[in-house]
């Protein structure tokens, strides 16, 4: 197949003349530009354009940031008509769009939000669940302060009660030092941002070189413990909140866990409960949870070699009050390899391969129609890359993913959008 010839900008000068109806081909070359528009039998694909890395996307507008810059755009990142100084642009992990237009956006230990399209912004601190302030540990090595707000995940926002709900955990302890591990929310558009579960104190993820009396990272009170959270997702038709984390067995305890949040939004308290706790190789190390008419949808993340044994692996469904039960999950497809993204939106189910983990250079598993049919992709031409943080359509018609080399170091941002 011939490499394509099309810009970004000629294939957006393009579709608008044919309405939809142009056809690419898929570049057959690994040096083609990573910005032209290709396709598979499924969907087009793109590489982000020079500029701003497009960190984030909701409707038609996208936040991005670079050269000690953030940016704004209105367009689908077209342009960027907003723009403001930022010194530690290059430390940013985490943002998202709120629905009233401000902007909240995170470096690996602090928050800040803007409410004037970046005009200004403003550092945000978090609150306790006793409503004192939540302060980032001091690292013994200030290049290492954790990713406190990083997520692997990308959807946060949710319609809970005719009002907008931000709800997020940090996938850390991997890069960037030892941090403790929460679910953030807010119910005000970032405005105020609390705690909503803290996890215990895992010996596995604390500082190196810290002093014996140091305090340990993590709840006192908690024995749950994790190394991260892969997840959090809402399901409507129940008022809940899911969340899974992974990783590791710790003796005959585990750091893999289903939990499931309801919130009194009078009290502005929170009431969890613990579904799951399972070894690192079940389906239950896990992510991409989603809800369809009320049915949970997940992707299994299940430890394991390339090739060799089979392991507890797949795209499955069940009732959300089966979700402990294994034998009413519905196994709709098995990719092989460990996968924990999957945004589901419009009958499309999008989900990636974890490079380090899979034969696939940069796999993407992919079904139009709700689990029937399943096909899968490597897109070579980007190199080794696993792709999080998957945002929904914007108002183009185009999923953002993170593309990260390795399974968490940043690399470039990818475009899926599917065809008709």
């Amino acid at each position: 197949m011939k490499p394509s010839s099309l810009t970004r900008r000629r294939w957006l000068g393009a579709t608008a003349a044919t309405a939809g109806s142009i056809i690419l081909s898929r570049p057959g070359r690994l040096d083609a530009a990573i910005s032209d528009v290709a396709e598979t039998k499924h969907f087009w694909y793109r590489g982000a354009p020079a500029g701003p890395y497009i960190d984030s996307q909701r409707d038609n507008k996208a936040f991005g940031f670079g050269g000690g810059k953030i940016f704004l755009s209105e367009d689908n990142a077209k342009s960027w008509a907003h723009s403001a100084d930022f010194a530690e642009a290059a430390n940013i992990t985490w943002s998202c769009l709120l629905k009233n237009g401000n902007v909240l956006f995170a470096t690996r230990e602090r928050l800040f939000l803007s409410t004037d399209k970046l005009k200004t912004h403003r550092q945000i601190v978090v609150k306790n669940r006793d409503g004192g302030d939540y302060l980032p540990h001091q690292p013994v090595n200030p290049e290492l302060p954790g990713w406190y707000f990083h997520s692997l995940d990308g959807e946060h926002v949710w319609d809970v009660n005719g009002r907008e709900m931000l709800v997020w955990g940090n996938y850390c302890n991997v890069i960037g030092g030892a941090v403790p591990v929460n679910i953030y929310y807010s119910t005000d558009s970032g405005q105020t941002v609390k705690i909503a579960y803290s996890f215990g104190r895992n010996p596995r993820f604390q500082q190196k070189g810290a002093a014996p009396d140091a305090p340990m990272l993590g709840d006192a009170a908690n024995p749950l413990l994790c190394r991260h959270v892969h997840n959090v997702s809402y399901n409507p038709a129940e008022k809940a909140f899911y969340a899974c984390t992974g990783d590791h067995d710790l003796g005959p305890s585990h750091e893999c866990h289903w939990l499931r949040g309801t919130y009194d939004a009078k009290a502005d308290a929170w009431s969890w409960k613990v579904l799951v706790s399972a070894n690192s190789d079940s389906r239950f190390k896990c992510g991409g949870i989603n809800f369809v008419d009320g049915r949970l949808y997940w992707i299994a993340d299940a430890n394991g070699p390339k090739v060799g044994p089979e392991h507890d692996r797949g795209v499955f469904t069940c009732a959300p009050a089966d979700i402990a039960d294994k034998s009413k999950h519905t196994l709709l497809f098995n990719p092989k390899f460990e996968s924990a993204n999957m945004i589901v939106q419009d009958g499309v189910m999008l989900a990636t391969h974890c490079a380090p983990a899979s034969t696939y250079a940069n796999g993407i598993i992919y079904s139009p129609d709700m689990g029937r049919t399943w096909a899968q992709y490597d897109l070579k031409e980007f190199g080794p890359r696993s792709g999080c943080r998957i945002h929904r359509k914007n108002s183009d018609g185009w999923f953002r993913l993170d593309l990260r080399k390795g399974w968490i170091d940043r690399a470039e941002v990818m475009f899926i959008k599917p065809k008709p």
